[in-house]
């Protein structure tokens, strides 16, 4: 059985409202798995990682990392489904994943970005940005 590259296996995952509370625990550890791939591909470091998760233990992001889901929450799986639509979005716009990862490092322009890197614009830990990059990306793949 060949492997799938991760951008087609991340373009085939469904977009989803957040789900009741007995649902997060059985999404957890595939948002998970599937958002320290996307932080790794970004080149985000612990301290990226926390800022963009809304947390700020060091050990709860290493017990995610592990497969711990203590503390795993409905704002968690909000966060990993933006930060998710927000890669899908990207490499939809630059199919090239070399060229799409280096986007999140790169100095941009746009109105919402105003000279910041996307990367620089989500670790604040603001929710409200993640949903304002990803709603921009997305009007972006829109306009195509």
């Amino acid at each position: 059985m060949s492997a799938v590259p991760f951008t087609a296996a991340v373009s085939r995952m469904p977009s989803q409202e957040t789900p009741p509370g007995g649902q997060i625990d059985e999404l957890a550890e595939p948002a998970l798995r599937t958002f320290f791939r996307i932080a790794e591909a970004w080149s985000l470091n612990d301290p990226e990682q926390m800022r963009v998760l809304g947390i700020s233990s060091l050990a709860l992001l290493r017990a995610w990392r592990g497969e711990g889901l203590s503390s795993f929450d409905e704002e968690a799986l909000e966060r990993i489904s933006l930060v998710i639509g927000i890669f899908k979005a990207i490499n939809t716009l630059l199919p090239d994943a070399a060229r799409a990862n280096a986007w999140m490092r790169s100095p941009n322009k746009a109105p919402l970005l105003q000279g910041e890197t996307a990367v620089a614009f989500i670790v604040d830990g603001d929710l409200a940005r993640l949903q304002a990059l990803r709603a921009y990306l997305d009007a972006e793949v829109g306009h195509d």
